[in-house]
């Protein structure tokens, strides 16, 4: 038998309990109506829900890819990007080579980002492991193979031809004939039968898609940068042609090692061509002797009787184009020389810098070039 106080808590269990639904035909219209119409709602938060779930594990998926860097076997290959290759033919390019192993999230992003029309043009070389997003962004900013080349000073063009014909460059092996390409100089220099003297010493960059003409072109270009309208005028208030300037500077060039002795060589060769002197410029031998096709670099006495236009030993005056390609302080030297009455110079034995003693008259000059050879009899008998 239930106690009392039992019977009440069960009384309260009973009454505290949801009574249950009641039958389909006893529920309201209304009430039923509202089930119904939650019914569609509740199904479309669930599947907006799972699409976007759907979206972010894309989303997610393609960004794992784009950052993950990827392992390739094109890493030593150069990858050339033509001008005007869209971005879908590029990244097919670079899918086919391996470096993107997953085209597709690739031409989304270019899409999304916009990145697809900044792709840059030119020769690239892609590390392994690389990430697509790192890819893409060396493709945006052009961040191209580029190599240095150094043009000294003092090279003729068949010096620099030979130097051009080391790289991994187009058209490497014409290089020579390049440099007769005289359209490029027509302006400067009507009566230039090849660019002798106008290919500027610097530095140049390259790329492999580079060619041997790109850099004899940009040589010229960097002269005319180098040498200014100014350098004209002052060429013209001398009495010399810009040919003429570039002839002299290139002279200047062979001769003078040191910086400071540039405007004394200047002021050498000015005084004698105003006096209507031979030049008996050393490299002037060796060049024409270059031009018969002899380089030994050496002068021999039958050198000095060659009958070549180019032998200042023979002939006096300029010789009849440069002999080689003048810096920037020999053009200026050759436009600005010394204020001296020097005429002479020979290397200064005693030093081993490429000094020179200057001589007024040919007194002097001789007592020189006797201390030159005690000089050499000195060093020639302490060699062993």
């Amino acid at each position: 038998m239930l106690m009392p106080r039992t019977i009440a808590e069960a009384m309260r269990r009973i009454l505290r309990r949801r009574p249950s639904p009641a039958p389909r035909h006893l529920v309201s219209p209304q009430r039923r109506a509202r089930r119904q119409h939650k019914s569609p709602r509740r199904w479309r938060r669930r599947a907006l829900a799972l699409a976007l779930l759907l979206v972010l594990g894309a989303l997610g998926a393609t960004l794992f890819t784009l950052v993950t860097p990827q392992e390739h076997a094109a890493a030593s290959r150069v990858i050339t990007i033509a001008p005007g290759t869209d971005a879908r033919r590029i990244v097919r390019t670079l899918h086919e080579y391996g470096i993107l192993a997953h085209p597709l999230p690739v031409f989304a992003y270019l899409i999304l980002t916009g990145h697809g029309a900044r792709l840059q043009a030119g020769d690239y070389r892609f590390p392994s492991p690389i990430s697509p997003l790192e890819v893409i962004r060396r493709l945006v900013r052009g961040e191209v193979i580029t190599e240095k080349i150094t043009i000294p000073e003092g090279l003729n063009r068949f010096e620099i031809a030979a130097l051009l014909r080391q790289l991994p460059i187009r058209d490497a092996e014409r290089a020579l004939d390049f440099t007769e390409d005289v359209t490029l100089i027509r302006d400067l220099d009507p009566q230039a039968d090849s660019l002798e003297g106008y290919l500027f010493p610097d530095t140049y960059t390259y790329t492999p898609s580079t060619s041997a003409r790109d850099l004899i072109a940009r040589m010229v270009r960097r002269f005319r940068e180098v040498f200014t309208e100014a350098d004209r005028a002052r060429a013209r208030q001398l009495g010399f042609t810009v040919r003429e300037i570039v002839t002299l500077a290139s002279l200047i060039e062979k001769e003078a090692k040191l910086p400071e002795e540039r405007p004394l060589i200047s002021s050498v060769f000015h005084n004698r061509l105003r006096r209507g002197m031979r030049l008996e410029c050393d490299p002037t031998v060796l060049y024409a002797a270059l031009l018969d096709g002899e380089d030994d670099r050496t002068i021999h006495r039958s050198d000095l009787a060659r009958r070549s236009p180019y032998n200042t030993y023979l002939y006096p005056g300029l010789p009849p184009g440069p002999i080689a390609s003048p810096g920037r302080e020999s053009l200026q030297a050759a436009l600005y020389p010394a204020q001296t009455d020097y005429l002479y110079f020979v290397v200064d034995g005693t030093r081993q810098d490429g000094a020179h003693r200057f001589a007024r008259t040919f007194v002097e000059h001789q007592a020189n070039v006797a201390l030159y050879r005690q000089a050499q009899a000195r060093s020639t008998r302490s060699s062993p």
